[in-house]
């Protein structure tokens, strides 16, 4: 014997909705995200910290 499983359509429907708006939503916030400029280079050194170049004497 096997079982009989039932699946509705209106849950069908329901799962399919909250598929399509997280993913929506999550691609709307990611590229929200990406639009902060990044910052490359050397970290800034610490305050109060002078820094040694030929000028300085």
């Amino acid at each position: 014997m096997g079982y009989i499983i039932v699946i509705s359509l209106p849950l069908i429907l329901l799962f399919l909705i909250a598929a399509i708006g997280c993913y929506l939503l999550g691609k709307s916030r990611g590229r929200a995200e990406a639009t902060i400029p990044q910052q490359y280079g050397p970290p800034a050194p610490p305050y109060g910290v002078q820094l040694h170049t030929p000028n300085n004497k």
